[in-house]
């Protein structure tokens, strides 16, 4: 029982950990280099490189420990213990990647005249890091836990909280910065919250097909038999007509849905369809459900 524990926190932490090093190479091997903004207290580290040359590991573990401590009080250990571990993790891989740049072993990309390769490769970097943090459950702190709190106690939405304390921080940064960079920032940032919503909603998508018909049974059963795929009948009743019918559901992937439309319409051209989009689909014909 204590090692199935153990196994089960490692899975966490381990991401976390490689979560926080890629957000870390990215930091210093893109962003930094080309004067870069980010947001959050992230570009605040940055900014105070970019001022004082401050090194961006020190800089991030002095800011986070009054934040960590205020979020522990506020929240309790077990919503910010893993918060801990990302803070810790960013900072013990921004010093190694700082050291090893200073040893000659990593060059960083630097250029002048191909800033939007520079930005569209932070982006991805930095979100990928981010977003398997975000995946395992953990946080690097900063504008998180500041965004939790004010969210708590304004009832403001953490998205509306951690939005305006970016623009405040990468508004701040044009003291420092030419305009022209700030908007290439602002090209990496979208392509890192793209990348962190693809991580977490995962890389496997399919559609989800919602059918009211008159018809459901026979839909379902077409579905079934020709294309061998789970079907489920709901029990509903029209609201005008008060007739009762079945609303057939079913998951398939983006190569099938041609053939669901065209099975649904053969049999019942008036059918009511609805198609959503879905993420990260468990079960048989899909990915296998985790144990």
């Amino acid at each position: 029982m204590q090692m199935n524990k153990i196994t089960a926190q490692l899975k966490i932490i381990i991401p976390i950990l490689l979560g926080t090093a890629i957000f870390a190479f990215g930091l210093l091997y893109f962003i930094i280099p080309n004067q870069l903004m980010e947001g959050g207290v992230t570009g605040i580290t940055v900014l105070l490189n970019y001022a004082f040359g401050i090194s961006p590991s020190l800089s991030t573990l002095i800011i986070n420990i009054p934040l960590f401590l205020l979020g522990w009080k506020v929240f309790g250990g077990r919503q910010i213990i893993y918060t801990g571990v990302g803070i810790i993790g960013l900072t013990i891989f921004l010093g190694l990647f700082e050291r090893l740049i200073d040893a000659g072993y990593i060059v960083p990309l630097q250029t002048e005249h191909d800033l939007l390769l520079a930005a569209l490769y932070a982006g991805v970097t930095i979100g990928l890091g981010l977003g398997i943090v975000f995946r395992a459950g953990g946080t690097t702190g900063g504008s998180d836990i500041i965004a939790r709190i004010l969210s708590k106690k304004t009832g403001l939405s953490i998205g509306r909280v951690m939005l305006a304390i970016d623009i405040v921080i990468i508004g701040s940064s044009l003291i420092y910065i030419p305009i022209e960079k700030v908007l290439y920032t602002l090209i990496a940032v979208f392509i890192g919250s793209k990348v962190i919503d693809f991580i977490q909603e995962g890389a496997y998508a399919a559609k989800a097909f919602t059918i009211i018909s008159d018809h459901g049974p026979e839909i379902a059963d077409k579905i079934t038999n020709e294309m061998e795929r789970g079907v489920t009948l709901i029990p509903a009743v029209g609201a005008y007509s008060k007739k009762a019918k079945h609303v057939v559901y079913s998951v398939v992937s983006r190569q099938e849905m041609r053939e669901l439309h065209q099975i649904v319409r053969s049999i019942d051209p008036k059918a009511f369809l609805i198609i959503n989009e879905v993420h990260d689909v468990h079960g048989e014909g899909f990915k296998e459900a985790e144990k």
